[in-house]
């Protein structure tokens, strides 16, 4: 049995990626998208189809802000419904990161691009709402979850991230482990850390400990790995999203994997009770550099890529 045939027996395997062909080679139960997913996937000229009908669609509305708007929503939808074509269940989806600290405007978005998959026929239950888990983002997904709209929480690295996700009844939170581990290398000024000294992978775990610990809901889904010894670390975790690069790699190797997250030891875990309202977060936020940094870069990087996309997109087929 190879390792990924085991992982799959602790934990929900979800692919990482826009690109439909990988989806196809690895069905995995789950996939999740981000605007620099798609900036890559439109690329290749396999997926015009998805663009051309984005911009049919798009021909309707009145202004060219607002014909730019729909044509980035229909767009991610459109890769959207390939994807759950393929897949038993569900697609994530995501609001445009320049809505990160706009409770209502992200709460707007996630209204349009749900009504997008239901006109398609697709039910809400199959599609989460990709949201930045800044103070703003846990308050809009609280908004939207009480509506039956289920999100995930993405740029997460902290646990006071983590905590406001879950009190807002999150459906699941994305801490980004990879990039957890390029601040601390940066940081620490080293090559590289052994995998359950991993920060990355230390930071999940505690997260999986606490939620486990005080029966939350909320599910966490490991995500943004830079090599596959994370990915292994963390099995057992409830999901993990990853690369096609890694799903393959892990489908040509053989040997046991052993589970390491576990919810009965977390439950018996010495941990306290924290209460999260906007004053603790933002001070917890603040007193932990590595979520800052890469919270504020993450919101940057996906807010320039959706940018990108949009100018590219308006400069061929908007003029």
């Amino acid at each position: 049995m190879t390792k990924l045939e085991q992982l799959r027996k602790m934990t929900v395997v979800v692919s990482d990626t826009g690109d439909i062909d990988s989806i196809k080679k690895y069905v995995p139960t789950d996939a999740t998208t981000n605007p620099s997913l798609i900036l890559a996937a439109v690329q290749k000229p396999q997926y015009k189809y998805l663009v051309d009908d984005a911009v049919n669609f798009c021909k309707k509305a009145q202004s060219n802000h607002e014909r730019r708007e729909l044509l980035m929503d229909k767009l991610f939808v459109n890769f959207g419904l390939e994807i759950l074509k393929i897949i038993p269940g569900r697609v994530s989806t995501e609001v445009n990161a320049n809505l990160s600290f706009d409770v209502e405007g992200s709460i707007k978005k996630a209204h349009r691009l749900i009504e997008l998959y239901e006109k398609a026929g697709i039910s809400r239950e199959r599609v989460l709402i990709k949201l930045a888990s800044t103070w703003e983002g846990t308050r809009a997904a609280q908004v939207l979850e009480k509506e039956g709209i289920h999100c995930n929480m993405t740029l997460l690295f902290s646990l006071g991230q983590a905590i406001a996700c879950a009190e807002g009844k999150a459906t699941l939170i994305s801490p980004f482990v990879g990039r957890i581990l390029d601040w601390y290398k940066k940081h620490d000024n080293v090559s590289g850390y052994a995998p359950a000294e991993d920060p990355g992978v230390k930071s999940v775990r505690e997260i999986y400990d606490y939620f486990k610990k005080f029966d939350y809901k909320t599910q966490i889904m490991g995500a943004s790995f830079r090599n596959k010894e994370e990915i292994l670390e963390l099995a057992g975790c409830d999901l993990l999203t990853i690369s096609p690069q890694f799903l393959e790699a892990l489908s040509q190797e053989e040997g046991n994997v052993e589970r390491k997250l576990d919810p009965v030891k977390a439950k018996q875990a010495n941990i306290e009770k924290i209460v999260i309202d906007e004053k603790a977060f933002r001070l917890m936020l603040n007193n932990d550099a590595m979520a800052t940094d890469k919270l504020a870069e993450g919101i940057r990087k996906f807010a320039e890529d959706a940018s990108a996309l949009e100018e590219q997109l308006a400069r061929e087929y908007l003029r």
